[in-house]
Protein backbone atom coordinates (compact mmCIF):
# COMPACT_ATOMS: atom_id res chain seq x y z
CA UNK A 1 0.00 0.00 0.00
CA UNK A 2 1.70 3.68 -0.95
CA UNK A 3 2.04 6.30 1.98
CA UNK A 4 -1.68 7.09 2.51
CA UNK A 5 -2.34 11.28 2.05
CA UNK A 6 -5.86 13.01 2.88
CA UNK A 7 -6.12 15.37 0.19
CA UNK A 8 -8.63 17.58 1.44
CA UNK A 9 -8.66 21.93 1.02
CA UNK A 10 -7.54 23.75 3.95
CA UNK A 11 -11.02 25.24 5.49
CA UNK A 12 -12.25 21.76 5.92
CA UNK A 13 -8.75 19.99 6.86
CA UNK A 14 -9.60 20.37 11.01
CA UNK A 15 -13.10 18.64 10.86
CA UNK A 16 -11.61 15.95 8.76
CA UNK A 17 -8.35 15.19 10.50
CA UNK A 18 -10.03 12.49 12.44
CA UNK A 19 -11.30 10.65 9.29
CA UNK A 20 -7.92 10.50 7.65
CA UNK A 21 -7.17 6.77 8.40
CA UNK A 22 -3.64 6.09 9.43
CA UNK A 23 -2.87 9.66 10.77
CA UNK A 24 -0.75 9.49 14.08
CA UNK A 25 -1.91 10.62 17.48
CA UNK A 26 0.69 13.32 17.81
CA UNK A 27 0.97 16.41 15.43
CA UNK A 28 3.91 17.62 13.73
CA UNK A 29 5.79 21.09 15.27
CA UNK A 30 7.11 23.50 12.64
CA UNK A 31 10.32 21.45 12.51
CA UNK A 32 8.33 18.26 11.44
CA UNK A 33 9.04 16.49 14.49
CA UNK A 34 5.85 14.63 16.10
CA UNK A 35 5.00 14.65 19.70
CA UNK A 36 5.80 11.71 21.90
CA UNK A 37 8.80 10.85 19.27
CA UNK A 38 11.28 9.87 18.77
CA UNK A 39 10.29 6.42 20.53
CA UNK A 40 12.92 4.40 22.49
CA UNK A 41 12.23 1.00 23.05
CA UNK A 42 15.37 -1.84 24.53
CA UNK A 43 14.10 -4.69 22.69
CA UNK A 44 15.79 -8.56 22.53
CA UNK A 45 19.00 -6.89 23.62
CA UNK A 46 18.91 -4.10 20.94
CA UNK A 47 18.03 -0.38 21.53
CA UNK A 48 15.40 0.48 18.69
CA UNK A 49 14.42 3.95 17.91
CA UNK A 50 11.60 5.32 15.60
CA UNK A 51 11.75 8.58 14.57
CA UNK A 52 7.89 8.95 13.54
CA UNK A 53 4.98 6.77 13.80
CA UNK A 54 5.64 4.12 10.85
CA UNK A 55 3.76 4.58 7.65
CA UNK A 56 4.99 1.21 5.97
CA UNK A 57 5.57 -1.07 8.22
CA UNK A 58 6.38 -5.50 7.02
CA UNK A 59 5.46 -7.53 9.34
CA UNK A 60 7.34 -10.37 8.45
CA UNK A 61 5.66 -12.86 11.15
CA UNK A 62 2.24 -13.90 11.22
CA UNK A 63 2.28 -12.79 15.02
CA UNK A 64 3.09 -9.84 14.56
CA UNK A 65 0.52 -9.13 11.51
CA UNK A 66 -2.39 -10.04 13.85
CA UNK A 67 -1.47 -7.65 16.55
CA UNK A 68 -0.67 -4.80 13.95
CA UNK A 69 -4.04 -5.67 12.43
CA UNK A 70 -6.15 -5.92 15.97
CA UNK A 71 -4.52 -2.47 17.18
CA UNK A 72 -5.94 -1.52 13.40
CA UNK A 73 -3.08 -0.70 11.93
CA UNK A 74 -4.07 -2.11 8.36
CA UNK A 75 -3.57 1.37 6.65
CA UNK A 76 0.36 1.83 7.96
CA UNK A 77 1.31 -1.44 6.69
CA UNK A 78 3.21 -2.15 3.34
CA UNK A 79 3.14 -6.03 3.24
CA UNK A 80 3.56 -9.31 5.32
CA UNK A 81 4.97 -12.79 5.41
CA UNK A 82 5.17 -16.03 6.79
CA UNK A 83 1.60 -17.61 7.22
CA UNK A 84 1.12 -20.91 9.07
CA UNK A 85 -2.71 -20.64 9.55
CA UNK A 86 -5.44 -18.35 8.05
CA UNK A 87 -5.36 -14.58 9.68
CA UNK A 88 -7.54 -14.86 13.24
CA UNK A 89 -10.94 -14.59 13.04
CA UNK A 90 -12.66 -11.15 12.85
CA UNK A 91 -9.42 -9.85 11.48
CA UNK A 92 -9.99 -10.78 7.67
CA UNK A 93 -11.34 -7.61 5.88
CA UNK A 94 -8.22 -5.81 7.31
CA UNK A 95 -5.74 -8.37 6.59
CA UNK A 96 -7.18 -8.71 2.81
CA UNK A 97 -5.82 -4.89 2.42
CA UNK A 98 -2.43 -5.50 2.93
CA UNK A 99 -0.41 -6.85 0.52
CA UNK A 100 1.07 -10.25 1.21
CA UNK A 101 4.34 -10.96 -0.22
CA UNK A 102 5.42 -14.27 0.27
CA UNK A 103 3.65 -17.43 2.27
CA UNK A 104 6.90 -18.21 4.39
CA UNK A 105 9.76 -16.41 4.58
CA UNK A 106 10.48 -13.50 1.75
CA UNK A 107 13.83 -12.36 0.39
CA UNK A 108 15.48 -9.63 2.12
CA UNK A 109 14.91 -7.77 -1.38
CA UNK A 110 11.51 -8.42 -1.12
CA UNK A 111 11.22 -6.68 1.85
CA UNK A 112 13.18 -3.90 0.64
CA UNK A 113 11.23 -3.67 -2.25
CA UNK A 114 8.21 -2.34 -0.02
CA UNK A 115 10.63 1.00 1.31
CA UNK A 116 9.55 0.35 4.88
CA UNK A 117 10.12 2.16 7.32
CA UNK A 118 9.75 -0.53 10.15
CA UNK A 119 10.15 -4.35 9.86
CA UNK A 120 8.92 -6.76 12.72
CA UNK A 121 8.98 -10.16 13.33
CA UNK A 122 7.71 -12.99 15.88
CA UNK A 123 11.30 -14.48 15.93
CA UNK A 124 14.96 -13.59 16.18
CA UNK A 125 15.91 -16.39 13.63
CA UNK A 126 13.52 -14.26 11.48
CA UNK A 127 15.64 -11.32 11.79
CA UNK A 128 19.03 -13.29 11.55
CA UNK A 129 21.57 -14.93 9.64
CA UNK A 130 20.11 -17.74 7.68
CA UNK A 131 16.44 -16.26 8.16
CA UNK A 132 14.97 -12.49 5.83
CA UNK A 133 17.91 -11.04 6.85
CA UNK A 134 20.28 -9.72 9.84
CA UNK A 135 18.47 -6.78 12.06
CA UNK A 136 22.25 -4.91 11.65
CA UNK A 137 21.54 -4.73 7.99
CA UNK A 138 18.21 -3.32 7.99
CA UNK A 139 19.24 -0.88 10.33
CA UNK A 140 22.33 0.43 8.19
CA UNK A 141 19.85 1.27 5.98
CA UNK A 142 17.92 3.42 8.49
CA UNK A 143 15.16 1.13 9.03
CA UNK A 144 14.38 0.42 12.81
CA UNK A 145 13.22 -3.61 13.36
CA UNK A 146 11.60 -4.75 16.44
CA UNK A 147 11.77 -8.83 17.61
CA UNK A 148 9.01 -10.12 19.78
CA UNK A 149 10.01 -10.28 23.34
CA UNK A 150 8.27 -13.52 23.98
CA UNK A 151 11.03 -15.22 21.72
CA UNK A 152 13.66 -13.29 24.08
CA UNK A 153 12.34 -13.69 27.24
CA UNK A 154 14.66 -16.35 29.71
CA UNK A 155 15.35 -17.74 25.61
CA UNK A 156 18.88 -18.93 24.57
CA UNK A 157 18.53 -19.04 20.87
CA UNK A 158 21.87 -19.37 19.92
CA UNK A 159 21.95 -22.94 19.25
CA UNK A 160 20.35 -25.22 16.82
CA UNK A 161 16.78 -25.49 17.09
CA UNK A 162 13.89 -23.42 18.31
CA UNK A 163 15.99 -22.22 21.46
CA UNK A 164 16.12 -23.23 24.56
CA UNK A 165 13.86 -21.59 27.76
CA UNK A 166 15.64 -21.05 31.53
CA UNK A 167 12.29 -20.30 32.73
CA UNK A 168 8.64 -20.22 32.10
CA UNK A 169 7.19 -17.90 29.69
CA UNK A 170 4.34 -15.88 30.47
CA UNK A 171 1.78 -13.72 28.84
CA UNK A 172 3.15 -10.49 30.25
CA UNK A 173 6.04 -11.06 27.25
CA UNK A 174 3.22 -10.98 24.78
CA UNK A 175 1.31 -7.65 26.40
CA UNK A 176 4.40 -6.45 26.50
CA UNK A 177 4.64 -6.62 22.46
CA UNK A 178 1.18 -5.48 22.08
CA UNK A 179 1.96 -2.26 24.35
CA UNK A 180 5.62 -1.11 22.15
CA UNK A 181 3.75 -1.69 19.27
CA UNK A 182 0.83 0.64 19.93
CA UNK A 183 3.62 3.19 21.64
CA UNK A 184 5.68 2.86 18.38
CA UNK A 185 2.75 3.69 16.17
CA UNK A 186 1.49 6.61 18.28
CA UNK A 187 -1.61 4.62 19.76
CA UNK A 188 -1.01 3.30 23.28
CA UNK A 189 -4.62 3.73 24.06
CA UNK A 190 -5.08 0.91 21.60
CA UNK A 191 -3.02 -1.48 22.95
CA UNK A 192 -3.93 -1.30 26.71
CA UNK A 193 -7.55 -1.74 25.48
CA UNK A 194 -6.23 -4.66 23.56
CA UNK A 195 -4.27 -6.19 26.70
CA UNK A 196 -7.51 -5.48 28.54
CA UNK A 197 -9.92 -7.68 26.03
CA UNK A 198 -6.96 -10.67 26.33
CA UNK A 199 -6.88 -10.86 30.01
CA UNK A 200 -10.27 -10.48 29.99
CA UNK A 201 -10.67 -13.83 27.87
CA UNK A 202 -8.20 -15.94 29.19
CA UNK A 203 -10.00 -15.19 33.07
CA UNK A 204 -13.10 -16.57 31.32
CA UNK A 205 -11.82 -19.53 29.68
CA UNK A 206 -10.14 -21.01 33.02
CA UNK A 207 -12.97 -19.55 35.18
CA UNK A 208 -13.77 -22.79 37.62
CA UNK A 209 -11.97 -25.10 34.97
CA UNK A 210 -9.93 -27.75 37.25
CA UNK A 211 -7.73 -29.86 34.87
CA UNK A 212 -5.15 -31.48 37.88
CA UNK A 213 -4.62 -35.19 37.14
CA UNK A 214 -5.15 -34.62 33.43
CA UNK A 215 -1.61 -35.16 31.58
CA UNK A 216 -0.82 -33.33 27.83
CA UNK A 217 1.41 -33.57 24.94
CA UNK A 218 1.74 -30.84 22.14
CA UNK A 219 2.50 -31.64 18.88
CA UNK A 220 3.46 -28.74 16.32
CA UNK A 221 4.69 -30.64 13.00
CA UNK A 222 6.72 -33.40 11.46
CA UNK A 223 5.63 -37.06 11.48
CA UNK A 224 9.34 -38.75 11.15
CA UNK A 225 10.77 -36.60 14.03
CA UNK A 226 7.65 -34.59 15.56
CA UNK A 227 8.44 -31.21 17.01
CA UNK A 228 6.65 -31.81 20.53
CA UNK A 229 5.93 -29.02 22.97
CA UNK A 230 8.73 -28.34 25.77
CA UNK A 231 8.44 -27.39 29.28
CA UNK A 232 8.48 -23.25 28.94
CA UNK A 233 7.06 -21.45 25.73
CA UNK A 234 3.95 -20.56 24.73
CA UNK A 235 2.00 -24.42 25.64
CA UNK A 236 3.41 -23.89 28.92
CA UNK A 237 1.11 -21.02 29.58
CA UNK A 238 -1.84 -23.02 28.52
CA UNK A 239 -0.72 -26.01 30.32
CA UNK A 240 -0.46 -23.71 34.18
CA UNK A 241 -3.86 -21.88 33.39
CA UNK A 242 -5.49 -25.06 33.13
CA UNK A 243 -3.14 -27.20 35.77
CA UNK A 244 -2.61 -29.83 32.66
CA UNK A 245 0.31 -31.93 33.32
CA UNK A 246 2.89 -31.89 29.92
CA UNK A 247 4.23 -34.84 29.70
CA UNK A 248 7.79 -33.50 28.65
CA UNK A 249 8.04 -30.59 30.92
CA UNK A 250 11.32 -32.26 32.07
CA UNK A 251 13.03 -30.30 28.97
CA UNK A 252 13.51 -26.73 28.58
CA UNK A 253 13.96 -26.70 24.78
CA UNK A 254 11.29 -24.74 23.03
CA UNK A 255 10.43 -27.67 20.47
CA UNK A 256 11.84 -30.82 21.05
CA UNK A 257 12.34 -33.33 18.41
CA UNK A 258 11.23 -36.68 20.02
CA UNK A 259 10.62 -40.22 18.84
CA UNK A 260 7.52 -41.89 19.01
CA UNK A 261 8.56 -44.41 21.07
CA UNK A 262 8.85 -42.20 24.24
CA UNK A 263 5.72 -40.33 23.69
CA UNK A 264 3.93 -43.38 23.89
CA UNK A 265 5.60 -44.68 26.90
CA UNK A 266 4.38 -41.42 27.93
CA UNK A 267 1.27 -41.86 26.90
CA UNK A 268 -0.44 -38.47 27.80
CA UNK A 269 -4.46 -38.29 28.41
CA UNK A 270 -4.95 -35.62 25.30
CA UNK A 271 -3.12 -34.90 22.19
CA UNK A 272 -3.13 -31.26 21.23
CA UNK A 273 -2.52 -31.26 17.60
CA UNK A 274 -1.41 -28.22 15.49
CA UNK A 275 -3.71 -27.31 12.52
CA UNK A 276 -1.18 -26.08 10.21
CA UNK A 277 -1.93 -24.97 6.42
CA UNK A 278 2.10 -23.88 5.47
CA UNK A 279 3.44 -27.04 3.45
CA UNK A 280 6.82 -26.48 4.66
CA UNK A 281 6.99 -30.46 7.04
CA UNK A 282 5.17 -33.17 6.83
CA UNK A 283 1.49 -33.84 8.71
CA UNK A 284 1.03 -29.83 8.80
CA UNK A 285 -2.74 -30.37 8.97
CA UNK A 286 -4.94 -31.84 12.04
CA UNK A 287 -6.04 -34.21 9.43
CA UNK A 288 -3.24 -35.44 8.47
CA UNK A 289 -1.65 -35.71 12.22
CA UNK A 290 -4.71 -37.82 13.50
CA UNK A 291 -4.15 -40.01 10.30
CA UNK A 292 -0.77 -40.81 11.01
CA UNK A 293 -1.25 -40.87 14.90
CA UNK A 294 -4.02 -43.78 14.32
CA UNK A 295 -2.09 -45.91 11.57
CA UNK A 296 1.28 -45.92 13.28
CA UNK A 297 1.34 -49.19 15.05
CA UNK A 298 3.43 -47.36 17.93
CA UNK A 299 1.30 -44.45 18.60
CA UNK A 300 -1.78 -45.86 17.54
CA UNK A 301 -2.04 -48.10 20.47
CA UNK A 302 -1.93 -44.96 22.86
CA UNK A 303 -4.76 -44.10 25.60
CA UNK A 304 -5.56 -40.52 24.13
CA UNK A 305 -5.42 -42.22 20.37
CA UNK A 306 -7.70 -45.41 21.02
CA UNK A 307 -9.97 -42.86 22.72
CA UNK A 308 -9.62 -39.93 20.45
CA UNK A 309 -8.42 -37.29 22.82
CA UNK A 310 -7.86 -34.98 20.16
CA UNK A 311 -7.58 -31.30 20.91
CA UNK A 312 -7.35 -28.92 17.33
CA UNK A 313 -5.08 -25.93 17.21
CA UNK A 314 -3.85 -23.12 15.20
CA UNK A 315 -0.15 -22.75 14.58
CA UNK A 316 -0.16 -19.55 16.03
CA UNK A 317 -1.92 -20.38 19.10
CA UNK A 318 1.08 -22.55 20.10
CA UNK A 319 2.98 -19.68 19.69
CA UNK A 320 3.66 -17.30 22.06
CA UNK A 321 0.91 -14.56 19.94
CA UNK A 322 -1.69 -12.98 20.60
CA UNK A 323 -3.35 -16.46 19.81
CA UNK A 324 -1.82 -18.17 22.84
CA UNK A 325 -5.04 -16.93 24.53
CA UNK A 326 -7.33 -19.01 22.07
CA UNK A 327 -5.30 -21.65 22.81
CA UNK A 328 -6.41 -21.23 26.50
CA UNK A 329 -9.67 -20.90 25.35
CA UNK A 330 -9.92 -24.19 22.64
CA UNK A 331 -8.08 -26.70 24.93
CA UNK A 332 -9.94 -25.17 27.91
CA UNK A 333 -13.38 -25.99 26.08
CA UNK A 334 -11.78 -29.61 24.60
CA UNK A 335 -11.17 -30.68 27.99
CA UNK A 336 -14.56 -29.76 29.04
CA UNK A 337 -16.29 -31.94 25.72
CA UNK A 338 -13.95 -35.10 26.68
CA UNK A 339 -14.75 -34.78 30.54
CA UNK A 340 -11.38 -34.39 31.81
CA UNK A 341 -11.93 -31.12 33.74
CA UNK A 342 -14.17 -29.50 36.05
Amino acid sequence: MPPLRCAVPLTVALLLLTACQGAPSGRADASGRTDGYPVTLRNCGRTVTVDAPPRRAVSVDQGTTEILLSLGLQDRMAATATWTDPVMKGLEKANAGVKRIADNRPSSEKVLDQEPDFVAADFESTLAKGGVAPRAQFEELGVPTYVAPADCAAKDNTKDGDGVRSGALTMDSVYAEVRDLARVFGVPERGEKLVARLRERIRKATDGIDASGTSVMYWFANSEAPYLAGCCGAPGIITRELGLKNVFDDTHDEWPQINWETVADRNPDVLVVGDLTRKSQTAESAAGKIAFLESNPVTKKMDAVRHKRYVLLSGQAMNPTIRTVEGVELVAAGLRDLGLAG
